[in-house]
């Protein structure tokens, strides 16, 4: 706004239409398509969801909390690294017309207990590994039930939570109803929460989807955390919107990461700056065959162009670019390169 004019700035790319629908309708729209293609694989130990298998939990989910007495507008807490199991119970709450809160992995006993506490949070889950935290967490809360995945002593098992009862019937009111209170970083004071309705993430998934055009083609690595919004967006709901598989990390090992882009022919990335510069100057990325890798995409943090070069040219090397005979510039897009 400037000497009360106001300044309109466009995207270069054509406006996009945001359907007025559910999160979890939008996501599931087109999964009769590939019901029996893998959309979920956790890395290290390879256990796999299909898009049917993750449908029907997320639907046995969301009937599983109504028989709880978890209502519309009740907060889940999900206090877990990436796993397969992740997506089945963020959806699962949305299609019980809940929030879910999700929240950072490293926390403390007292951060998490600030973010049940100032979230409301009705139900919390959790890996066997964060119990101790999540119970110490949870006292003086509104929290009733902890649920695990996995097993472990004095907790609920998540699988229980799955129902064979039909889904409830929860009428969605896209622009008013949140679906997800993700918590800022706390760079100015106490992390807050930020109220994400429906038609929020539907129209982050329909402009990122506009830009990135994914398939079912490809097969992503999906390390960035899911309790952040780039993760949730970009890779736990695009990525699944659209039939490509998913291959988690729980915490990033560099090791690991490469040898998951070999084994499970990995395509498509989205990285931040610390990951693309390991990739560039690391002595480890020469022991693998990245050539499957056909692109990636950086961001969360400013990149140097020399650093996104060095990746680029490096990968070219192993022919996982798009071009074939000589080494380009990486092409920049708003969130990083693609090479």
């Amino acid at each position: 706004y400037n000497s009360g004019n106001t300044m309109i700035y466009r995207s270069p790319f054509p406006d996009v239409k945001i359907p007025e629908v559910s999160l979890h309708d939008h996501i599931f729209e087109n999964v009769d398509h590939w019901l029996n293609k893998p959309a979920l694989i956790d890395g290290p130990s390879d256990r796999t969801l299909t898009y049917g298998q993750l449908r029907s939990a997320v639907q046995a989910t969301a009937a599983g909390l109504a028989a709880r007495g978890f209502n519309k507008g009740d907060v889940f807490a999900i206090y877990s690294p990436n796993l397969p199991e992740y997506a089945i119970v963020f959806f699962g709450v949305a299609a019980a017309g809940g929030i879910n809160t999700t929240i950072n992995p490293l926390y403390t006993a007292s951060e998490l207990n600030r973010q049940l506490n100032d979230s409301g949070a009705k139900f919390l889950v959790t890996i066997p590994q964060f119990l101790d935290k999540a119970r110490e967490a949870t006292a003086g809360t509104a929290v009733e039930e902890v649920f695990v995945f996995g097993e472990a002593d004095h907790a609920t098992p998540f699988t229980s939570l799955l129902s064979s009862a039909p889904p409830p019937n929860v009428n969605i009111e896209t622009r008013n109803d949140l679906v997800a209170l993700p918590y800022s970083s706390g760079t100015t004071g106490l992390p807050k929460g930020v109220m994400l309705t429906h038609y929020n993430l539907v129209a982050n998934v329909v402009q990122t989807d506009r830009v990135e055009r994914l398939t079912e083609k490809e097969v992503m690595i999906g390390i960035l955390p899911f309790y952040h919004i780039y993760g949730m967006v970009a890779i736990m709901s695009n990525a699944l919107r659209n039939g490509t598989t998913v291959i988690t990390m729980p915490r990033f090992d560099l090791e690991q990461f490469l040898g998951l882009i070999q084994k499970h022919r990995v395509t498509m990335a989205y990285l931040v700056p610390p990951i693309v510069l390991a990739l560039a100057k690391h002595p480890l990325v020469d022991k693998f065959d990245l050539s499957s890798l056909k692109n990636i995409l950086c961001g969360a943090a400013p990149l140097p162009e020399p650093v996104a070069k060095a990746c680029a040219e490096r990968l070219s090397s192993q022919r996982c670019c798009r071009w074939s005979s000589k080494p380009v510039s990486p092409r920049r897009t708003r969130s990083g390169f693609t090479s």
